[in-house]
């Protein structure tokens, strides 16, 4: 078994450029994904609500403070319709995005749309959030009406990374994602995070130091990816990019060693960097996709990074080039299953 008992065996594992010992590293994470979680990835349709975001980081595209993308917001019937799409298809979970806000129209709202979902769908879909930092009383009401994982990405746990991505105020703190994090797992929910890998500026020994973040935290899933680039942000000015997924790829692999009970999510912007992205990400412990269900029409100005794909698909298009790609790939799909992350129930 490859070493991961220290940050210093980690990052060795992260600088090496040995092929034979990436290739190792990427069959014993698959294994121990498969004797711990089986071989099925689970689906969770993804709904993107709004692209309205009171936040301003320099790395995204649905910055408050960019003046080029066309807002939208999908109305209740779009959502509801679109929940309706998952529980045909018997994905048996969704995920519910949206940029970051947080007055009381707008939690009341999203409060009642999981009721209708869970109507819907006569309580069978699992409900995801990923809606950014709340209160704890907003989460505590989103968990009590029905949503039972939420996702919120530190980025990274390094503190002053984090700060030269986010704009220097109180809006941005390190200190506040965190207690949002503690506030997500003292509530009861599967709760998520992720970072971005490859950022400007970031070391090996900060990515090690994310791995054990998220371990030692005790986080049941994680989405995470490659940094990529958008045009219309402070940080999208920079030459500085991701192009090649190894460095992804070993991250997914060693966190699967180090946390053989959690889901990992094969993120959408792996497949940026290479068209069978996911595929790869889950032969090398990722055991979650999370196919796009939003409207066509719209999901253009979803954009987070530049070159984002499927934006031109409808829900089933995407539905039937992914069933296509991983019926290639000789994956099976959890057809229907919420597929939560054990790990949360080893607690």
């Amino acid at each position: 078994m490859i070493d991961i008992t220290s940050k210093e065996s980690i990052i060795e594992i992260l600088e090496s450029k040995d092929t034979n010992r990436f290739n190792r590293l990427i069959e014993q994470a698959y294994n121990v994904k498969v004797y711990n979680l089986g071989n099925k990835v689970y689906l969770r349709g993804l709904i993107e609500i709004s692209n309205i975001c009171a936040k301003n980081c320099l790395y995204c595209g649905l910055r408050s403070g960019n003046s080029f993308v066309s807002r939208y917001e999908l109305t209740d019937s779009q959502i509801l319709e679109a929940a309706e799409f998952a529980y045909r298809s018997n994905y048996g979970s969704l995920v519910l995005q949206a940029g970051e806000r947080c007055s009381s129209v707008y939690v009341d709202r999203v409060t009642k749309l999981i009721g209708s979902i869970k109507d819907i769908s006569n309580g069978r879909l699992g409900i995801t959030l990923s809606l950014g930092e709340q209160s704890y009383e907003t989460y505590k009401n989103w968990f009590e009406a029905g949503a039972h994982r939420y996702l919120l990405r530190i980025e990274s746990s390094n503190p002053m990374l984090y700060s030269k991505i986010h704009p220097m105020d109180n809006n941005h703190l390190w200190e506040n994602r965190l207690s949002a994090l503690n506030d997500l797992k003292n509530i009861g929910y599967q709760t998520g995070t992720g970072i971005m890998i490859g950022l400007p500026g970031q070391s090996y020994q900060d990515l090690a130091e994310d791995l054990l973040f998220i371990k030692n935290f005790g986080i049941h899933m994680v989405g995470m990816g490659p940094y990529l680039r958008h045009s219309q942000t402070p940080m999208g000015k920079e030459e500085h990019t991701t192009t090649d997924l190894t460095l992804t790829l070993k991250m997914v692999a060693i966190l699967r060693l180090m946390m053989p009970r959690i889901n990992i999510a094969a993120t959408t912007a792996m497949q940026v960097v290479d068209p069978i992205g996911r595929e790869r990400a889950i032969f090398a412990g990722a055991n979650v996709i999370m196919p796009n269900m939003t409207l066509a029409d719209v999901r253009k100005e979803y954009q987070i990074y530049n070159n984002k794909p499927g934006i031109e698909d409808d829900a089933l298009i995407t539905k039937s080039k992914l069933e296509e790609n991983l019926s290639k790939a000789g994956i099976e799909i959890g057809w229907g299953e919420w597929g939560d992350p054990q790990a949360y129930f080893d607690k």
